[in-house]
């Protein structure tokens, strides 16, 4: 049996559209931020949470949780690779790859990060992207084959870079789930989705 998978939570980024922090912005009750770790930490046993803009107030509403990991980017400025970097900084070295979301896509389903897992643990492709409606999103799995190629990626491109380097090595789950791919990055764009304001 494989290594469990480790999961990166990017939640890093200044929020500057919105006005913000998105982390913080809320559905059903809860965070962006703590939704998202309880929808990773129901299907994995772990889950690294990667912290730059705002990060003294966003570490404040991270629940007390041996299971979860808090890693602060110092160079969050220089875009979400320098984040992912410092995340996989913290993976376990046993891991069979890690399973990589986005703080800011909070309402993806359970049931689309169980699928994109059973997909990879199926040995079809190093790297297994969820898709919804022809557009790739996330959350997105990394093998451990793979990991040194993001270290290595320039930062201009990211882990685009990764990806679209060999397409025989990419398998896409269809899902039928917008989560995986709206883009909340303004008080428009939660307004949208029926999501709260930001506070004032």
């Amino acid at each position: 049996m494989k290594p469990p998978l480790d999961a990166i939570l990017l939640a890093a980024g200044q929020s500057r559209r919105m006005g913000y922090p998105k982390p913080l912005l809320r559905v059903g009750g809860e965070t962006f931020l703590s939704q998202s770790i309880k929808s990773i930490l129901s299907v994995l046993p772990r889950v690294i949470v990667v912290l730059g803009a705002h990060a003294a107030r966003i570490r404040a509403g991270i629940a007390s949780d041996s299971r979860i990991v808090v890693v602060d980017n110092p160079d969050w400025p220089a875009g979400q690779l320098s984040s992912l970097k410092a995340g996989l900084s913290a993976v376990d070295t046993e891991a069979a790859g890690v399973l990589v979301h986005l703080a800011d896509h909070p309402l993806v389903r359970r049931e689309t990060f169980e699928r994109v897992i059973e997909r990879f643990a199926q040995g079809c492709g190093a790297i297994v992207i969820a898709r919804n409606a022809g557009k790739r999103g996330h959350p997105v799995i990394f093998a451990r084959s793979v990991l040194r190629e993001l270290i290595d990626a320039p930062a201009d491109r990211g882990a685009k870079a990764v990806v679209d380097g060999d397409p025989s090595r990419v398998v896409y789950v269809d899902v039928d789930d917008p989560g995986v791919n709206l883009d909340l990055d303004t008080p428009a764009d939660l307004l949208r989705a029926g999501l709260p304001a930001p506070p004032v």
